[in-house]
């Protein structure tokens, strides 16, 4: 009899949300203030509509194997628990998408560091392969971002009063990882060099 375990490690990138300067960081313990001396860098590029034009979201296949029939670009729901992960196929954009497949590899450590998640799969205690994952991301669109860490993001409507630890995305930038750039502050990915610009709606 062999043993399937199915898991999700959250990687070296929590979602932690850094806030540029005038925004008060008293809400989150994670939250820093970003620094105001920091000029914005003249090699941004314009905003993505989506995390398609961010060219460090285009991994590679480095091997491994899991259930899900799924390609890189594509979009996943995951959910469920570290040692009891759920994973379906989603539209990336969807009300049913929260990451978006941006690398695969053999195992959990070979995904780039700053990834927001992996998902992998194990045989008997041996890893079978890994998804290296990234919050799916939509310009204007809302993710309810859970600061506790415990829960994943989901996507919202921006106007659903009842939703908690809500994060517009106003841009995407390239080319910086800096917060600054950002007029509200935002999600920076440090070894890929991109951030997701975010303001606070709950």
């Amino acid at each position: 009899m062999h043993a399937l375990s199915r898991g999700f490690l959250a990687a070296g990138a929590t979602l932690t949300l850094l806030f540029a300067a005038g925004c008060s960081s008293s809400d989150s313990g994670n939250a820093v203030a970003a620094d105001t001396t920091t000029t914005t860098s003249s090699s941004t590029s314009a905003a993505a509509s989506t995390t398609d034009d961010v060219s460090g979201q285009e991994g590679i296949d480095a091997g491994g194997s899991t259930d899900i029939d799924v390609e890189i670009g594509q979009c996943v729901q995951l959910g469920g628990t570290m040692t009891a992960a759920t994973i379906d196929n989603a539209e990336c954009g969807s009300m049913e998408s929260n990451y978006k497949v941006i690398a695969k590899a053999e195992q959990n450590e070979q995904c780039p560091t700053d990834v927001n998640q992996t998902y992998y799969e194990t045989l008997d205690g041996v890893e079978q392969g890994a998804l290296c994952l990234d919050v799916d991301w939509v310009v204007d669109g809302c993710m309810s971002v859970p600061t506790g860490g415990i829960d994943e993001p989901a996507r919202v409507e921006c106007s659903d009063t009842s939703a908690t630890d809500v994060e517009q995305v106003t841009e995407i930038k390239t080319g910086t990882a800096d917060p600054n750039d950002c007029p509200e502050g935002g999600y920076a990915y440090d070894a890929r060099q991109f951030v997701v610009c975010t303001t606070t709606i709950s």
